[in-house]
């Protein structure tokens, strides 16, 4: 019939093709026409889809904590504080206490990682797996003893200062670093290991260039909790004579005072709060891209 669409018996359609007299078309040829008519370029991978961080997460909780810190001002602005709350809170005592506790977690958490992070990739290289649980349980009655407990022990041992507060800090906040790298490179596939070292990587490199990429979301996990112990644990440090935060929420409960409690509970809420969110950021823009593909 001449209104036949029929294809001519000598010509068959793009991308079918014919074997032994069967008929079929190539899902290959399909696609690549497909992406042909799309301009020849793959559909982007899901790690390449958007920024890691979006602007909420940039801007909602320092929006959050700049509104809670101006209405504290304001109220101070007004508040009938008499000579001992003056005192307390004048002469840059505030900064003072402020910039001390900032020392306490940053110089803590330092020690810490670089105690908790090495000993963890050491408990996980095969001749010394025996000793993970002893290491563990070390570290776990480090935290299970009550933290003021912990640095009154080491006061008498030490004397009073800032290297006893330290100390009980690092004590208390390493089990969380240790277990979690020890977890994350406990469970890296095996198959990629051997890959790894089946292509002639030496055992450092095995470790630096996969196993340690592979177990980051965990230790920065890790990390941040670890941050956040710090903030709240130097609190204490007053106790020992170590200076912080804790110094402002003492004086406000041994004389009284309220303004100078809140105001130092207030500070270290925010400083905690502050902490947690830039190790959120850290955690998410030091993760491997690699991990965020199919996420």
């Amino acid at each position: 019939m001449s209104g036949s669409s029929r294809p001519s018996p000598g010509r068959r359609p793009a991308g079918e093709h014919e074997v032994k007299g069967i008929a079929f078309r190539d899902d290959a040829d399909e696609r690549d026409g497909e992406e042909a008519e799309q301009g020849g370029a793959p559909p982007p991978s899901p790690a390449a889809a958007g920024p890691r961080v979006g602007w909420r997460k940039l801007t909602f909780l320092p929006v959050v904590l700049i509104a809670v810190l101006l209405a504290t001002w304001l109220w101070f602005r007004q508040a009938d504080l008499d000579a001992l709350s003056r005192n307390a809170l004048g002469n840059g005592q505030v900064t003072k206490a402020l910039w001390q506790h900032v020392q306490l977690t940053v110089i803590s958490t330092f020690f810490v990682l670089i105690i908790a992070i090495p000993l963890g990739i050491l408990l996980t290289r095969r001749m010394f797996r025996r000793a993970t649980p002893f290491a563990m349980a070390f570290a776990n009655m480090g935290q299970a003893t009550p933290a003021i407990g912990l640095l009154a022990l080491l006061v008498i041992w030490l004397g009073i200062g800032r290297r006893a507060a330290l100390i009980g800090i690092i004590i208390y906040a390493v089990l969380p670093v240790l277990s979690n790298t020890i977890a994350g490179l406990k469970a890296n596939d095996p198959t990629l290991l051997e890959a790894a070292r089946g292509i002639g990587m030496s055992p450092l490199g095995v470790l630096t260039r996969v196993e340690l990429p592979l177990a980051v979301p965990l230790i920065l996990a890790g990390v941040r909790t670890a941050l956040v112990l710090n903030v709240g644990t130097a609190t204490l440090a007053t106790f020992g004579g170590g200076g912080g935060l804790g110094v402002l929420i003492t004086t406000g409960i041994t004389s009284q005072r309220m303004p100078v409690l809140v105001l130092g509970s207030i500070l270290t809420v925010a400083l905690a709060l502050l902490v947690d969110w830039l190790a959120s950021l850290a955690e998410l823009l030091l993760r491997p891209r690699g991990l965020e593909v199919g996420a």
